[in-house]
């Protein structure tokens, strides 16, 4: 297995310490078997949906958590007492399965249609981080001292 040496970014870089334990989280996830298969779908410019085949599961079967920066899913069924099958394709087995959000993605809402669980993700965004236009003064010799406001006096 490989192991990473995050130190040279932390020389040169400072908050990006979030970026090497994603990738240390990640190379460290190998627990997640593919089940149950799911899409990520990038829906609009600021939204994404999760979709997972839960075939078999009921609302009440599902638990959805997101805390901090993670989202996670997990199914589990109560076992039918003495079934005995001659072929069993269907898995019905327990599974928990994590997604890790980037910072301002938020779940926005859950629905379970036709054996499908549509998870709805969100990034917001805040007012101070989105990109804005700063007027350039026109006039002469730069700004007057009567346009200019005091902040502090």
């Amino acid at each position: 297995m490989r192991t990473f040496d995050f130190s040279p970014l932390y020389r040169s870089s400072v908050g990006f310490d979030q970026v090497a334990d994603l990738l240390d989280t990640v190379t460290k996830q190998t627990d997640q078997s593919g089940y149950p298969p799911y899409n990520i779908e990038l829906t609009d410019e600021n939204s994404y949906q999760i979709t997972m085949a839960v075939a078999g599961f009921s609302e009440a079967d599902l638990s959805i958590e997101a805390k901090q920066h993670e989202l996670t899913v997990s199914g589990a069924r109560e076992q039918e007492e003495a079934a005995k099958y001659l072929h069993q394709g269907i898995a019905a087995r327990s599974f928990k399965r994590r997604f890790q959000l980037a910072d301002h993605v938020k779940v926005s809402g859950a629905k379970l249609e036709h054996g499908l669980l549509h998870i709805d993700l969100e990034r917001e965004i805040p007012e101070e981080m989105r990109p804005r236009q700063i007027a350039i003064d026109t006039s002469k010799g730069g700004t007057s001292k009567a346009k200019r406001k005091t902040i502090e006096g």
